[in-house]
């Protein structure tokens, strides 16, 4: 394999920055990120290195969503692993697996890696919910940790499919039930701790952001993932306008299936672009609806037409993720109680309108 599309390790097509070489608001992250979630290297954050705004932003969303709150961790981490299953993310499978292991429910963390049905009636609601979508199995005042977590994945799960292998340890080792349980018990003390909300936005306060959703109820969530939205929608400026335009359409136009993306069916839904501007759009779209099938040839693609570096090819790839985690949150908000919303769908600041049915009686987000 060339340098273009270089895998080294966890880490397909960037050269993340190195704990001891960060500075600035990289390192700032990195320092926060082993202190609150007890980890010094995670491998989703190191390959979003070279954007800091956008690995900031993340990390801001993750920590006030997951972490931090007064939702017990049992529950978001079963969200977190019911979407990550919805979108066949392996990695964060086995992340989430092993941090429900740490949690202490150790058949609970089995039962649904393995596609079963919790035994515990609220925990098998809430993995419905991850999975399928519908009414909220929560009050209006949980949903910004359960909303905020499971959009969270929905962004992280792309990322982690198009930029990361599925290895979430060397050989493989997180297949074993056996280093999953033990991979918990190491971290149970960390993950049970109970971290109080906020403390990440001093990392985002000048990113600014759109305005912040409803179903945040003005908690530090709603402050994250409106500056996500902000940095992560600012990667289209990498894409031609015309090019923008063929990716948003194609994404609201989604079921929420998981499509058949053949070379044909895709190249069908770009054909209008410029050659030029295909390489960029083919990797903002396989992001947001396969990102499990961006291959080494489309980033060589990309790559080739001088468009940039690992910075840009993150932010590109964050474009794609938000695209589909605004339209996951379009569905998603539908079963909740009016917080904020109009009825009738959901216009974004990018000028896109997502469909509260979004074309689909069932959405699932793929299975």
């Amino acid at each position: 394999m060339d340098d273009t599309t270089r895998n080294r390790g966890q880490f397909r097509y960037v050269t993340p920055v190195p704990p001891d070489a960060a500075t600035g608001r990289v390192a700032d992250v990195y320092r926060q990120l082993a202190d609150d979630f007890g980890m010094a290297r995670m491998a989703v954050f190191l390959t979003l290195s070279p954007a800091p705004e956008v690995l900031a932003a993340t990390w801001a969303l993750l920590r006030e969503t997951l972490l931090a709150g007064d939702v017990p961790r049992t529950g978001k981490e079963v969200v977190a692993l019911g979407v990550s299953l919805a979108n066949r993310c392996p990695f964060c499978v086995a992340a989430h697996t092993t941090l429900l292991h740490a949690t202490g429910d150790h058949r609970l963390a089995e039962t649904v890696a393995a596609g079963g049905v919790p035994d515990d009636p609220a925990h098998a609601r809430l993995l419905a919910w991850a999975k399928d979508r519908g009414p909220a199995p929560f009050p209006a005042e949980h949903a910004p940790e359960y909303v905020g977590t499971a959009l969270t994945f929905h962004f992280v799960n792309r990322v982690a499919s198009a930029l990361l292998t599925e290895n979430l340890l060397p050989g493989n080792l997180q297949r074993s039930r056996l280093v999953r349980s033990v991979g918990g018990r190491a971290m149970s003390r960390t993950v049970r701790r109970r971290l109080p909300g906020g403390a990440a936005l001093p990392l985002i306060a000048d990113l600014g952001g759109r305005p912040e959703p409803g179903w945040a109820r003005r908690r530090p969530a709603g402050v994250a993932y409106a500056a996500l939205r902000t940095v992560a929608g600012d990667g289209g400026d990498l894409l031609s306008a015309e090019a923008r335009d063929a990716v948003t359409g194609a994404v609201a136009a989604w079921d929420g299936e998981h499509p058949l993306m053949g070379g044909a069916r895709l190249d069908g839904l770009l054909a209008g672009l410029p050659p030029a501007d295909r390489p960029a759009a083919r990797l903002a779209l396989l992001t947001a609806l396969a990102p499990y099938r961006v291959t080494d040839a489309d980033v060589a693609a990309w790559r080739g037409s001088g468009s940039g570096g690992d910075a840009a090819l993150v932010r590109i790839i964050a474009y794609g993720a938000i695209l589909a985690t605004e339209w996951a949150e379009s569905v998603i908000t539908a079963g909740l109680p009016p917080a904020g919303y109009a009825g009738g769908g959901r216009r974004s600041e990018r000028g896109q309108t997502y469909s509260r049915s979004s074309g689909s009686s069932s959405p699932n987000f793929g299975r």
